[in-house]
This record gives C-alpha cells, structure tokens and sequence, in this order.
C-alpha cells in the first residue's frame, strides 16, 4: 500500500480510457431524454391493448409491444443508473435514476394484466391460437413460463396494485445503497508506513491482506466501528426489506419468502436447504485450512482480520491492470478464439470503468441493456483479488454478449441461477493457467492459498450468507420481531459455527450484515455457492476434453432463458438438482487443503 493515496480522486480526475464509454447506450443525455418520453408513449399505448388478448392476433401484438417496451425500458433505467453510479453525489444522475425507476413501475403497472388475461386463456385454445399466429411460436417457451406461475398470478387489478408498489418496494435497497456508497464516511488510518490513508470499501480488503497486524486490526475495528455508529438505522432498512419480501410472497400464495424467490428460476427450495446441509456436513475440512492458515502465520490466535492475509508472507504479487488483462486473455484461451476475441473487444472499447473514484459506487459488477455491448464497473486495485475479479466479471460480460447476441430479447436475460457460473469458470480457468506457469513454490502456495480464500469466499461464506437470510426471513415469517441485537447474535453464532474452534470470533464480525448489499437481493447469495460448485465442475470438463466440452459450455453461455436453468446447465454437462456437485466441489477444496500441508 506504499502508492496508496491519501483521498480519492475526483471523478473527472480519471484518465479516459479507464472509464467505461457509456455514450455507447446514449450519445448524449438528451437522446435519453427522447426514448424516456418514447417509453411513456409505447406504456400508454400498451394499456390502450387490454382485453384484446383473447385472439390469437391479439396476443401476438400485446407480446411483442411488450419485447419493444422492456427493452427501451431497460436502456432508459442501466443508462441512468450506470451514470449514477459514476458518483452517487451527481444530483442531475440522482434524478434521472429517480425518474427512471418511477417509469419503470409506470410499465409494470401498465404490463400487469398480460399474465392474467394468458391465463384466462383455456388451455386448448391457446394452443390452437399458435397455429394460427405462426409469430407466437417464438412466445412458447415464455407462455409455458406464465402458465407455470398460473397459482400464483393473481388477477388484473390485483396485479397492477402490486406493480404500483414497486417504487416503495425499492425504498430499502435505495436507502442503503444512498448511505453506503454516498453518504457513510470512513476514517483514516496508518498504513505499514505509518501515512494516513483513507479506509474505503476498495482497499478494506487490500488492507487485511496486510503482512502488518496491526494494519489489518486497525481497518477491521475502523471498519465496524463506523456502521456501528448507523446499526440500528441499518437494522430498520434490513428488517423493512425482508418484510417485503414476506409481504410478495404472501400477497403471491407461496409458503414463504424463500419458495417464492426461488420459483422465478424453477428451483426447489430442496435445493436451498440441501446446500446449507452439505456445508454444514463438511465444515471439518475449513476448520483443517483455518489451523494451517493459524500455524503457517505462526499466531496464537487466528482473528477474524486475520483470514484474508496471505499465508505465504514474503511472496510479492503485485499486479498492474494492464498485466491483469493479459493473463486474463492468456487464461481464457482453452474457451477458443473466439471467446479471446470478443473479450479483447472489451478490452479496446472500453467496457471496464476501472478505477475508485469519490462517489462512485463500490466493490464491481457486470451490467447492460439489449443491443448495446455489456459494461463492467471496478474499484481497481494492484493485487490478486482484483486480477480475479476482472475474470469474475469479465465471465459476466462474456454470458450476457453470447446470450444478447443469440437469443431475441425476451429470452436474452439469463437466470440468476446460473448467473454465477460462467464468472466462476473464468475464474478456475485463469487458477489453472497461473498454476501451470509458476515452478516458484512460494508463488504456487500463494494461489493455492489465493484459490482456498475464493472457495471460502464463495461457498463457505456464501452459504452462511444464506443460512443468515433464512433465519431472518423465517423470523418475520413467524411473527417475531427482528431487533438489531438478534441480528447481531444471529450473525456472530453463525460465525462461530461456521468458522470452529480455530478462529476466535471477534466481537466486531457481528456487524458485518450490516455492510452486506446482496442482502436487499433476497436470497440471491447462495447461487454463488451453487454456481461455484457448477463452474467447478464445467472448467474441469473444459481442461479434460477440451473443444466438446467447450462447445457444450458455449451453447450455454448462449442459452440465455430459453429453458429452465437446472436444464441449460443438464445439458452443459452438470446437474444441480443433485448434491454430488457440491459435495464434490467440497472435496476439491479438502485436496487442495492438503496440497498445502504438504508444501509448507
């Protein structure tokens, strides 16, 4: 952290070409302008078609007005939002975000009666209506969805009242991420050279990779004690988040919050549950890298500020983002040339917003709107992590160009379900690539080390994620209050269950829900810890058989919604129905723990 700087740079500060050129949705601000009142005109247009779904011509005209709205829809909101997030203190993106999201309920509030007309429809005729309408053929695969939800879609009225509390139902998400990302304030603190420097949510892990202790304890209690001081306010918006989804779900006739979450993607709450179980029926083998992580540092006492530092502690592995796109190229290159192709497209036409900046929204992701190229936002900094992290991204990206570019629009939006496959393939791909091109042992225990850290990460702690919303959610379902205290004693039992007699649980760690957005995205967090277990099946396939294997992963990636996920991922090569990709995903992890008792 010698070349950390003492405050961030202003946005304008950024060099061009590590910003990502979102003029490449719209030119200008005022052509966003022109779609904006488009879409208002096509919504309108679209409440003007109820009750003329009852004729085969009738339906096929609703249906694609209703492609032609989501997709203008889409761009209008991820243009506003994406700007937004360049600096969340921007008030001219503030409203056009606001603005944005108040149009969007305006759609879905105009789009409710669709469902429930299709399902007035009987089943026969609506058969019948695709032989006649050879357009419609198109829709099947989107009309047996809807029929499928048949229980659960409730009538025309009831549908649009639902729709118009959409801009309320965002009020928690929207809170956090405005107290988060814009308004919460971290403190300075000494870096190993004694200079101050700013803590933010980019370099906080960068710090508790620190070889100095006393760096990651001080980030870590500075950390905490900043959302300490907001607990019981966050607490507030968390509690209120899961009671809406409480309230979706019963307003929806499911069994509770979790059933309806994982319905969208066709997924047993069976899945769910099993995932939790086979984490916890192999805890031993992180239990057994924790006491090696304790006796490789050489400490007493392994802390919670003490699991992310490497083990390997004299092995320099600094990183520029330059060289982070090579290897990423290099790593990828078992998908074939063309895969290595479109990421270079990317890379030379400025997909990446790359660096922090104040204001702009932390931690990375990967975003879009139909027919443009996808985009990926960064908070770069010089270490392995983040050399992952563009995989990881990148693996995003790379999904949604395939599907975007083979699929129409109603079928380009993958699932969530399998939305963190194809970033954790890049990932195991880039591991084997790094691994296979280091005869430095101590380099080989780092990314042995780096590899155990992201398994942890994403499906040991995932997963304890996961376990934390359940019982959270079953709490409000069950009519108990959701107290910042319970919260807090919910998380830190967790912690200590998970983590073993290893790790002394630090106080502090019971507030880290509180700085955790996929929170308000209920249930979402334990798809990284299928998708982990998926991807880590596919890659290995991939490096085995090679160009088969590659063919039937890129068909995937293809897939967008065209089937049910657990089906697209069948045919890849891997069944998630079952627990054998977890629990082999899981041995994985306990063979490359002892890799590295035997190195050290």
């Amino acid at each position: 952290m010698e070349n950390q700087e003492k405050t961030l740079r202003q946005r304008e500060d950024i060099p061009l070409e590590d910003k990502w050129k979102l003029e490449d949705i719209y030119a200008t601000d005022d052509a966003w302008e022109q779609d904006f009142h488009r879409l208002k005109e096509l919504t309108a247009k679209m409440s003007r078609l109820r009750g003329t779904l009852a004729s085969a011509a009738g339906l096929l005209a609703a249906l694609r007005l209703q492609d032609q709205i989501g997709e203008l829809n889409e761009r209008v909101f991820v243009y506003s939002r994406m700007r937004r997030d360049e600096d969340n203190r921007n008030a001219k993106y503030q409203t056009l975000t606001d603005r944005a999201t108040g149009l969007s309920v305006e759609v879905h509030g105009a789009t409710a009666f669709l469902a429930p007309e299709i399902l007035d429809i009987p089943a026969d005729r609506l058969e019948a209506f695709f032989a006649a309408e050879q357009g419609l053929e198109l829709y099947r695969q989107a009309l047996n969805e809807i029929t499928r939800m048949r229980p659960h879609v409730l009538s025309a009225p009831e549908e649009e009242l639902l729709a118009r509390t959409g801009e309320m139902a965002q009020a928690p998400q929207n809170i956090f991420s405005m107290f988060n990302n814009a308004d919460l304030k971290l403190p300075l603190i000494r870096d190993e050279n004694g200079k101050e420097v700013e803590l933010t949510k980019g370099n906080y892990i960068l710090m508790l990779e620190s070889r100095d202790r006393r760096v990651r304890k001080d980030a870590f209690t500075a950390m905490y004690r900043a959302y300490g001081d907001y607990q019981n306010t966050i607490s507030a918006t968390l509690n209120a988040s899961v009671k809406k989804d409480v309230f979706y779900a019963r307003a929806r006739k499911y069994g509770s919050a979790l059933e309806a979450s994982l319905d969208s993607d066709n997924v047993q709450a069976a899945v769910y549950d099993n995932l939790i179980s086979a984490v916890r029926a192999n805890l031993a083998p992180l239990h057994r890298y924790l006491a090696l992580r304790k006796r490789a540092l050489g400490l007493d006492e392994l802390h919670m500020y003490d699991l992310y530092t490497p083990i390997v502690q004299d092995s320099e592995f600094k990183i520029t983002y330059p060289d982070a796109l090579r290897r990423v190229a290099a790593g990828l290159a078992p998908l074939g040339e063309q895969y290595v192709a479109a990421l270079q497209e990317g890379f030379d036409s400025r997909w990446i917003d790359v660096r922090e900046s104040q204001g702009k929204t932390s931690g990375a992701y990967c975003w879009g709107a139909y027919g443009t190229h996808p985009f990926v936002l960064l908070n770069w900094q010089d270490n392995i992590n983040n050399l992952f992290t563009v995989a990881h991204e990148l693996g995003h990206a790379l999904h949604s160009y395939y599907s975007d570019r083979e699929q129409p629009y109603v079928y380009a939006g993958y699932k969530i379900f399998v939305a963190e496959v194809a970033s954790t393939v890049n990932e195991s791909l880039l591991m084997d690539y790094m691994l296979n091109r280091t005869e430095d042992q101590k380099e080989k225990l780092y990314l042995l080390n780096h590899y155990l850290e992201e398994f942890r990460g994403t499906v040991y702690r995932q997963t304890m994620f996961a376990e934390f919303e359940k019982i959270i959610h079953a709490r409000v379902e069950a009519g108990e209050a959701l107290t910042t205290e319970a919260m807090n004693k919910i998380y830190y039992d967790l912690n200590v269950a998970y983590y073993g007699p290893e790790v002394t649980v630090d106080e502090d760690i019971r507030l880290e829900w509180a700085r955790i957005p996929h929170f308000y995205t209920n249930f979402y967090v334990y798809k990284y810890a299928t998708g982990f277990s998926a991807a880590t099946a596919l890659s290995q396939q991939i490096l085995r058989e090679g160009e088969p294997a590659v063919r039937r992963y890129l068909d995937f990636l293809k897939g967008g919604s065209s089937d049910y996920p657990l089906n697209l991922l069948r045919r890849a090569g891997v069944d998630m129905a079952k627990p054998e990709p977890v629990q082999e995903a899981l041995q994985v992890f306990n063979r490359i723990v002892g890799e590295m008792e035997e190195l050290l």
